[in-house]
């Protein structure tokens, strides 16, 4: 298979002309980034939000000129509007700068995302790195699917992609039709990770409206496939991915990650109010990290305090999923490729996570099917 290179992209790509100015993308300034491995190719294209829709044919353009190429499997062009919605006074060119303000939230399309054969789609989500969502997501998909529900998981930590060292995955995904991704089945799981994509060592050095577009594409491009739930791992915090995702899908809920120590209550705290404000059901808090219990003298130590999350899902009034131990063998067995919950399926650290997971069902099961909508968010 022809080896893929940036640079024979770049070439490709100014074959591709933008009928306003004349110019090919790249002479234009419209071209934003490159990303190659393994003969998927990811191209953003930065924009003016004013152009945005006027601007779709020359996005699926580039898209067929590098689908085209060979040693090509996959090819996505993405349109991100970094730059100011007023045109600058002179028409040519196009400036280089880029907005901070409200402009700078703006991805190209807006509509509504549906994941056809989905049938809830949950967040889980922290207010702060460094609390274990990533391993809480993972255990609790693959508790799902130990429930007997067809689960699917995908990694929307765009900045910090773990998915593929935690369920060991070093193959790429493949696409039978160019447009559409496969997901890589591990565990009785169907997955999506950016990391299966991009090296392990790239940083990804994006802007929101870049990380707010892979996250819709890969909701969108990925054939998901007939399944009760999607577990979605979302980055730490309340930024633009998780507004993304509020916004434009029909979310089931939420499950809010966070260690029982102040801090992280403070931060988690945050992240929960995000999601009542735009109407997503919190299914719940887990306190990952709860405590740690000693495996040669089996003495428990509560490092981070303890009883905090429950405390404060009692006072928001959402249900306490659960308590996670800091225990070495859930993060040896993460490290490893095989989760605790596939790698000792009858520890109690896996009856913990099965019993959220079956907590977590429980609510989704209750709760009227299809009947939320994707809310609108008004910033005041």
């Amino acid at each position: 298979m022809a080896e893929v290179t940036e640079s024979a992209i770049r070439k490709v790509l100014e074959t591709v002309i933008d009928p306003a100015s004349g110019a090919s993308v790249v002479a234009s300034g419209l071209l934003g980034g490159i990303a190659v491995r393994g003969g998927h190719v990811a191209v953003t294209l930065d924009v003016d939000p004013a152009r945005g829709t006027a601007l779709e044919p020359l996005r699926q353009a580039c898209e067929q000129a590098v689908r085209a190429m060979p040693g090509v499997l996959s090819a996505t062009a993405v349109m991100t509007a970094e730059r100011p919605a007023t045109p600058p006074p002179a028409p040519q060119g196009h400036g280089h700068g880029h907005s901070h303000g409200p402009a700078a939230k703006t991805t190209g399309g807006g509509g509504r995302i549906d994941v056809p054969g989905v049938k809830h789609i949950i967040a889980v989500a922290s207010g702060k790195g460094g609390v274990g969502k990533s391993t809480t997501a993972v255990n609790l998909a693959l508790g799902l699917a130990a429930n007997g529900i067809a689960t699917g998981l995908l990694d929307a930590d765009i900045y910090g992609p773990s998915m593929p060292r935690m369920l060991g995955v070093t193959e790429k995904p493949e696409s039978l039709d160019g447009k559409m991704l496969k997901p890589i089945e591990r565990y009785g799981l169907r997955t999506m990770s950016i990391g299966y994509i991009v090296n392990e060592d790239t940083p990804m050095i994006w802007r929101g409206p870049m990380v707010s577009s892979a996250l819709e594409q890969m909701l969108r491009d990925v054939q998901w496939g007939e399944l009760d739930v999607l577990v979605v791992d979302m980055p730490p915090g309340t930024g633009d991915a998780q507004l993304t995702l509020a916004q434009r899908v029909a979310l089931g809920g939420a499950v809010i990650v966070s260690t029982p120590q102040d801090i992280a209550l403070v931060d988690a705290r945050k992240g929960l109010a995000m999601f009542r404000k735009v109407a997503v059901p919190v299914l719940g808090i887990v306190e990952n990290m709860s405590y740690f219990l000693c495996p040669k003298c089996g003495e428990r130590s509560e490092i981070f305090g303890h009883g905090g999350a429950r405390e404060e899902a009692e006072k928001l009034g959402v249900p306490f999923l659960g308590e996670v131990p800091l225990h070495l063998d859930i993060r040896t067995t993460s490290d490893s490729g095989h989760p605790i919950v596939i790698d000792k399926p009858d520890s109690p650290h896996t009856q913990v996570y099965k019993n959220i997971a079956g907590r977590v069902w429980k609510q989704l099961s209750a709760n009227q099917r299809g009947a939320r909508k994707a809310p609108t968010i008004v910033v005041r």
